[in-house]
């Protein structure tokens, strides 16, 4: 795959202005649209390919931290290449970020506890963890995506320098506060409960060499973030052309870089480890806000692009009530069927409400 996105990028380094020619041609829409997202989607599941075997060395919380670190890089790196492409769109981290906790924290959080509660009946988890988690989660989304609807120092859902700064330094500081916790101090808090679990396979054999896969995994990440650009062209023509919401290129920004960790997340609900599947949605919940916002508003203040953060009514109501629905299931220290269901058909909402506002 490595050697495929090597080749698809340098074609479109060379060749990159002929081959978007006329987008109005359907045929020639489709299959250049499918042919980047199969490469881009490769390509991010390489990075997490090779960040499982750095986690597998690293251990638990480093793994999923290694993991939710390199996706949130590649998340910055695609929204900044994307807003720089043509039009701006000052949306874009918006709709990013409201997507991004809709597919976690509904979606991705729902399907796994779906499956892991039809495997297993019920599941365990540390509390302590996961109250970390959405402690933070909470606060910073609706600081960053609630509270510019609601200011008045500027007309419409932006904020001032002064407040830009305030909202920046506060998902930065309390990250790197919770980067101390998990890592030192409470790391305990991210590890499964003494709980029986099925045996990977292959367990027992020698850990895999380290060097070689850091250097894959960074390796992967060019390419995801230079044709996630490209990919930026035929998803803008659609948008214009069918009178799509602008949310709905936040929203495949969003499905490329949360669709490798999710896949991890439920595999290892099935294999009745819910713990890593909880560091991993939650966890890239977390990066995704403590890292895109701080890092997205340097960004726009130094190339002067516009950014609108504050959500409309109806995303609003959609992440406030998914919050609260989070903070009540990780409640317990235990998960069923039920709980699965809600968060997935939240889900199914917000899918609904993307074209029936």
């Amino acid at each position: 795959m490595l050697a495929a996105a090597a080749v698809t990028c340098g074609i479109f380094l060379v060749y990159g202005e002929t081959l978007f020619p006329d987008l109005s041609d359907p045929v020639s829409l489709v299959l250049l649209s499918a042919w980047l997202f199969a490469i881009v989607l490769g390509s991010a599941l390489g990075v997490v390919r090779h960040a499982e075997h750095v986690s597998e060395r690293l251990g638990e919380p480093y793994g999923t931290l290694v993991l939710t670190l390199a996706i949130a890089a590649i998340e910055v790196m695609s929204i900044t290449a994307v807003m720089m492409h043509g039009e701006n769109n000052p949306t874009l981290v918006r709709d990013t970020l409201f997507s991004v906790t809709m597919i976690f924290m509904a979606g991705m959080v729902g399907i796994a506890l779906l499956l892991g509660a039809i495997r297993h009946r019920e599941q365990s988890f540390n509390l302590q963890g996961a109250n970390a988690y959405l402690g933070l989660i909470v606060p910073l989304a609706v600081f960053s995506l609630v509270l510019p609807e609601f200011t008045r120092s500027t007309s419409g859902p932006t904020l001032t320098p002064a407040q830009q700064f305030m909202v920046g330094a506060m998902a930065a500081g309390l990250y790197i506060v919770f980067l101390f916790i998990q890592t030192g101090r409470h790391r305990d808090y991210f590890a499964q409960p003494d709980v029986a679990v099925e045996a990977d396979a292959g367990e027992g054999h020698a850990p895999p060499p380290l060097l070689p896969h850091v250097l894959l995994l960074l390796a992967y990440i060019v390419p995801v973030v230079f044709l996630v650009e490209q990919l930026a062209r035929p998803i803008d023509y659609v948008i214009g052309a069918f009178g799509a919401p602008h949310i709905v290129g936040g929203v495949i920004v969003a499905v490329l870089v949360t669709t490798p960790e999710a896949i991890g997340g439920v595999k290892a609900a099935l294999r009745n480890r819910l713990q890593i599947s909880v560091n991993v949605f939650l966890g890239s919940v977390l990066a995704t806000i403590g890292l895109t916002v701080p890092i997205m508003l340097v960004v726009s203040n130094l190339i002067g692009l516009e950014l609108v953060l504050g959500l409309q009514s109806t995303e609003m109501v959609l992440l406030l009530l998914v919050l609260v629905v989070n903070v009540i299931t990780f409640s317990s220290g235990r998960t069923n069927l039920l709980q699965g269901a809600v968060h997935l058909l939240l889900f199914l909402a917000f899918l609904f409400l993307l074209f029936q506002d």
